[in-house]
């Protein structure tokens, strides 16, 4: 009689601890003064403490680190421009969550081919955010395994966690650890329970399962993250960047005495991912904050040197374009900021006063 047994086959290879990694791409004293500088004014525009606008702006993800730093040059001279307004932090995606097959970022594939050398993604991952640090402009990024903010977080301003991954407790407890501003993503149905339930948990102390410094299994207390918040991505059924859907936002943040301001995400769900609209709901965001809303605290917009996305199995992959979502191009995402700041210039001084339902977390 046959046996109908499964005998699967698993490969591991070692990977160096991430003390062995952070030593051999370390930071300077200036890059880390710099990143600890930018966390306290990300934190305090979410708290209504700094009148300006938090603008998380980059490609959806990163392919071409040498491309993304070529992004990152423009982006760092446009955020000087507009710095009495906004406080600039560019997206730095090296890790994307995949609702079928795909691609799984910089992190997993950095050369693109299906060879996952993830050592070499990890120090990409990490050459790029030292280069952003020493041009002194934040980095965001999504944390997806939760192993990966050892050999990046000290180089992170801003982190998010994906409505696919939200609701997920392992992520919740790692992020009561992150010393980063963390915003988590309403659920791919557009709910908010997942999203306020997360920053709930994530505000208080946690004991979870983590990787030491030097690459062991380990027990970590964490003592909470004050400066979590949700994100607005919109959802399946529709999106929830327009006024009464921020409102509604905000009033069960308060009603759960969290911190009623939150981000925008002018991509995804929100705008149905089809490039056109997103430049739409930007607008509509920026007239709502010009019209008084004190609930916005920033916005997030997807763009890169050329508009558009491109098929990562096509043969000749371009450093300029989105390998996953269409992004704007230089031009456009350029010229919306500029109006933005336009718009937005003399009325950010009203909004450092009077935030009547703010909730501020201890």
């Amino acid at each position: 009689m046959m046996s109908h047994v499964f005998m699967q086959k698993v490969s591991s290879t070692p990977l160096p601890s991430p003390k062995e990694v952070l030593n051999l791409l370390p930071t300077s004293r200036k890059q880390e003064t710099f990143v600890l500088e930018a966390r306290k004014d990300i934190s305090a525009v979410l708290r209504g403490q700094d009148p300006r606008l938090l603008l998380i702006c980059g490609p959806c993800s990163i392919h071409d680190p040498d491309f993304a730093l070529s992004y990152a040059t423009r982006l760092k001279e446009l955020s000087e421009r507009v710095s009495d307004t906004f406080v600039v932090v560019m997206r730095c995606y090296f890790e994307k969550p995949r609702t079928s097959l795909g691609w799984k970022g910089l992190l997993y594939d950095p050369d693109l081919n299906g060879s996952d050398d993830v050592y070499k993604g990890i120090l990409r991952s990490r050459e790029l955010l030292i280069q952003l640090a020493e041009l002194k402009l934040p980095a965001a990024t999504e944390f997806l395994d939760p192993t990966t903010p050892g050999y990046l977080e000290d180089l992170i301003s801003w982190g998010s966690i994906g409505s696919r991954t939200s609701e997920s407790q392992i992520h919740r407890q790692m992020v009561s650890g992150l010393a980063a501003p963390t915003g988590f993503k309403n659920g791919t149905d557009g709910s908010l329970d997942v999203a306020i339930h997360a920053v709930a948990v994530a505000k208080t102390p946690q004991t979870l399962l983590s990787i030491s410094e030097d690459g062991r299994l380990c027990v970590k207390r964490t003592s909470g993250n004050p400066n979590c918040h949700i994100v607005l991505r919109g959802g399946s059924a529709c999106p929830n960047f327009d006024a009464e859907s921020v409102e509604k936002a905000a009033q069960a943040l308060v009603a759960q005495n969290l911190n009623s301001r939150l981000v925008i995400d002018c991509a995804h769900d929100n705008c149905g991912k089809i490039l056109e609209r997103q430049e739409a709901v930007f607008l509509d965001v920026i007239d709502q904050i010009h019209q008084g809303s004190h609930h916005i605290a920033g916005l997030i917009l997807e763009s890169y040197l050329a508009a558009g996305s491109q098929d990562h199995n096509t043969q000749n992959i371009r450093g300029d374009i989105s390998l996953t979502d269409p992004c704007l191009d230089w031009e456009a995402t350029e010229e919306l900021v500029l109006f933005a700041h336009k718009t937005l210039k003399g009325s950010v001084a009203s909004r450092a006063t009077s935030h009547d339902s703010l909730v501020l977390t201890p």
